[in-house]
C-alpha cells in the first residue's frame, strides 16, 4: 500500500511539471521577434526567386539576435507528421520553446495536429493555405504573413506543389507535440535514419537548455 502511495505521488508530481511546462517566465524568444526577422530576411533577398538566400538571412539573423540559443550546426532532415512529408532543420529545441525552419519544395498535406502549445508559422517564400473544418473557402498565407496556430485548435494545410518554406515558431509545452512529430516514423514511414537524427537533434538541445537552467 505505502509502494503504491509513493507510485502514485511520483506520477502526480511528474504530471504536474509536465503540464506547467510553457510558462511565460520559460520562453526566449518572441512570436513578434520571429515575423521581424523573417520580414527583415524577406525584404534583403527581394526580387530573388531562389528561397535559399532568405533562409540563410534568417539563420543568420536569428543567430546575431539569439547568440546562446541557436544551433549552428543543426542539418537538414525530413520530417513526417500528420500525413505530410517536409523537410526541417532545427535552430532551437527546448521543453517550452522550439524554432525551425520547415517546407517543401514539391508540396504536401495533412493535418496540424492539435497541441498544448501556440505555433507561429511565418512563411518565407511560396505559400501555406489552410482550413477549418466547416470553413468552405481556403485561408493563403504568402510571405511574410504570420499563421498562427492557437493551442488546442487544428487544421488541415496545404503546401501547394510550388513549395513553401517558413519560419516555424512554437511555445507551450513542446512535450505534447513530440508523439504527433514522430508517429509517422514509427508506424508508417520505418525511417529509423531519421527517427535518430530527430531525437538526437531535438532530445540533444532539450538537455543542452536544461542543463543551462532554461526549460
Amino acid at each position: 500500500m505505502k509502494l503504491r502511495s509513493v507510485v502514485v505521488a511520483c506520477a502526480v508530481v511528474v504530471a504536474a511539471a509536465v503540464l506547467g511546462i510553457g510558462h511565460e517566465s520559460q520562453f526566449v524568444f518572441t512570436p513578434e521577434a520571429m515575423h521581424r526577422i523573417a520580414n527583415q530576411a524577406i525584404s534583403e533577398n527581394k526580387g530573388s526567386e531562389d528561397p535559399q538566400g532568405i533562409v540563410d538571412s534568417v539563420r543568420s539573423l536569428l543567430k546575431k539576435e539569439y547568440p546562446d540559443y541557436i544551433i549552428d550546426d543543426s542539418e537538414w532532415l525530413f520530417n513526417n507528421a500528420g500525413g505530410a512529408m517536409g523537410a526541417m532543420v532545427v535552430l532551437h529545441a527546448s521543453l517550452s520553446e522550439y524554432v525551425i525552419i520547415f517546407g517543401s519544395p514539391i508540396g504536401t498535406e495533412g493535418h496540424s495536429g492539435r497541441f498544448l502549445s501556440d505555433d507561429y508559422f511565418t512563411i518565407l517564400h511560396g505559400e501555406q493555405w489552410a482550413y477549418s473544418p466547416g470553413q468552405l473557402t481556403k485561408e493563403v498565407y504568402e510571405p511574410g504573413s504570420q499563421h498562427l496556430m492557437p493551442k488546442g485548435v487544428a487544421k488541415g494545410y496545404k503546401i501547394p506543389d510550388c513549395g513553401c518554406w517558413a519560419l516555424e515558431y512554437a511555445r507551450g509545452n513542446i512535450l505534447s507535440m513530440m508523439p504527433f512529430g514522430m508517429a509517422d516514423l514509427l508506424s508508417s514511414t520505418l525511417d529509423p535514419i531519421t527517427f535518430w537524427q530527430t531525437v538526437k537533434v531535438s532530445g540533444g538541445n532539450m538537455f543542452k537548455m536544461l542543463l543551462k537552467g532554461k526549460v
